[in-house]
């Protein structure tokens, strides 16, 4: 397929040059306006503005230099939110961690980035007080702040040089650990993060009236995106720590939330709280926006909130690289199918082969995408730089897509792919045909090495209390695939290793088959 491009529409004139001149406009043109809104404080544009500016010389007065990493442990709220703004103020690079990750994994970071100081949110979580109590870091005001918990001084670190362009200077550093497990360091530079968030605003038609429901974390690329998009239109972010469906119904209801963005466990339990406390239909409010991301989505579930809602599940693509969007289901133009949408404005996509050659329209290829979305690189990491984005600026994505009149399909991932028998067969499309078993919570399929082979293996996770059996699962697959896309196999475990977000960890289930070979 030819590379598709709607650079017309998707343009880096007239964007900020920094992550934090997104409120600069509201600040003098609507004051009084809500900006950000969390359980225990807000903010207007005005008050946000001022506390920015007295939390920046604070950092300042604690040793953050221009060049600095400076580490954000925190669950979304307001303090995250300044410091985040704060960091870019200062041209530091603010890496924003989940505190639900282990004390191994934050550590990893910590050492990795050559942090300055990490600034832990002890008042907002349980976690991010733990952490703060292992890095024996001090309590205390950062500006107009409470109950910081900062870490000493970093020495040792040296700053990174400043690029007067937004294009080239970080402004954020967000580590992934993809499917390796081993975390690398994204570089999203001030303009990937502004040029994609200004793609989606426009996408979504937000306005100033927006209030945008942000329970995705900040510690994730989404939820700095939603964040950002929100404020550069002069709208309200609600800040949500930590997911609770009968807070959204209550949001719904109450707050005049406007936009609602998930993965699809977020309104799966959504759908489950409304019938385990028995309400009899959801109150959607002024809810106009509903869209889903960071993992397949079963079209059972999306036809089910659909239906609750009424308004349509809009379907997307991105990735941390790519700051993320790359494609949606615009509003206007919903869909019933699990495409992902059309690629946003301003971005190129091919799909190539394996032997790195275009491939036809309706064909899965490895997909391909460059814009000026395109992270500036990986931290500390050239060679895996250089393997990611060639010389002339092509992103590999790792994902294997498929184009039908425009549309994008993700079909799954080139190195899960599997090759049984000479024929490409890929895990998602087995997923989809065993999610739709009343029992099937969630499941992952992975290649098996045999002798000159491959097999499939399926892991499965199942409702508790359920009594179906694999060969029930067996059963219900078995006229939906062909013989070679079947599972040679089907395992069911309690629960399936996951990140902190909820992604599954398929290497680890295909190191559990190699170590039992």
């Amino acid at each position: 397929m030819l590379a598709m491009t709607q650079v017309e529409e998707g343009s880096v004139e007239g964007l900020p040059n920094r992550l934090h001149e997104v409120m600069d406009h509201y600040v003098g043109a609507t004051p009084d306006r809500m900006a950000l809104v969390d359980d225990k404080m807000w903010l207007t544009y005005r008050e946000l503005d001022q506390v920015v500016g007295r939390v920046t010389e604070a950092l300042r007065a604690l040793g953050i230099r221009p060049g600095d990493r400076m580490m954000i442990v925190s669950e979304n709220s307001v303090p995250l939110s300044c410091l985040l703004f704060a960091a870019s103020r200062l041209d530091a690079w603010a890496i924003v961690v989940n505190p639900r990750l282990s004390p191994r994994e934050i550590d990893q970071i910590k050492d990795h980035s050559g942090t300055r100081r990490v600034f832990l949110t002890a008042e907002v979580s349980q976690e991010a007080a733990a952490h703060a109590t292992r890095y024996e870091a001090t309590v205390q005001d950062v500006g107009p702040l409470r109950g910081i918990a900062v870490t000493s001084l970093n020495i040792a670190t040296v700053a990174e040089p400043v690029e007067a362009d937004g294009a080239r200077q970080v402004a954020v550093l967000i580590y992934t650990s993809g499917t390796t497990g081993t975390p690398k360091g994204v570089m999203l530079t001030h303009r990937n993060l502004l040029f994609s968030a200004r793609g989606t605003a426009a996408f979504r038609k937000m306005t100033a009236d927006d209030v945008q429901y942000c329970v995705l974390p900040i510690s994730h690329i989404v939820g700095i995106s939603l964040l950002t998009m929100t404020l550069m239109v002069g709208a309200t972010v609600r800040l949500v720590a930590k997911y609770d469906p009968a807070a959204l119904v209550k949001a719904m209801a109450d707050e005049g939330i406007t936009i609602l963005n998930g993965v699809p466990a977020t309104y799966q339990r959504l759908l489950e709280y409304r019938r385990t406390a028995g309400l009899p239909k959801l109150d959607r409010g002024k809810l106009r926006v509903i869209s889903v991301a960071g993992a397949p989505l079963d079209i059972e579930l999306k036809s089910r909130v659909e239906q609750e809602l009424g308004l349509p599940l809009l379907n997307g693509y991105g990735i941390t690289e790519c700051s993320p969007g790359i494609s949606g289901v615009r509003p206007d133009n919903p869909r019933a199918d699990h495409a992902v949408g059309t690629i946003m404005p301003g971005l190129e996509a091919k799909l190539v082969s394996q032997d790195g050659k275009p491939v036809a329209d309706g064909e899965v290829g490895e997909l391909h995408v460059r814009g000026p979305n395109v992270m500036r690189g990986y931290y500390r990491a050239p060679d895996l730089t250089a393997k990611a984005i060639d010389p002339d600026g092509w992103f590999n994505t790792g994902d294997l897509a498929r184009f039908e009149n425009g549309a994008m399909y993700i079909v799954g991932r080139t190195k899960e792919m599997i090759i049984r028998s000479g024929f490409n067969v890929y895990p998602a499309e087995i997923e989809a045909v065993l999610s739709t078993h009343d029992a099937v919570v969630q499941c992952a399929v992975v290649g098996r090495p045999v002798e000159g082979n491959e097999e499939v293996v399926a892991f499965v996770q199942l409702i508790k209390g359920s009594t179906a059996t694999v060969q029930d699962l067996m059963a219900h697959v078995a006229p939906q695939l062909t013989s070679y896309k079947r599972p040679s196999e089907i395992i069911l475990m309690d629960a399936l290793p996951a990140t902190s977000t909820g992604k599954l960890l398929k290497h680890k289930l295909a190191e559990s088959l190699r170590s039992q070979s």
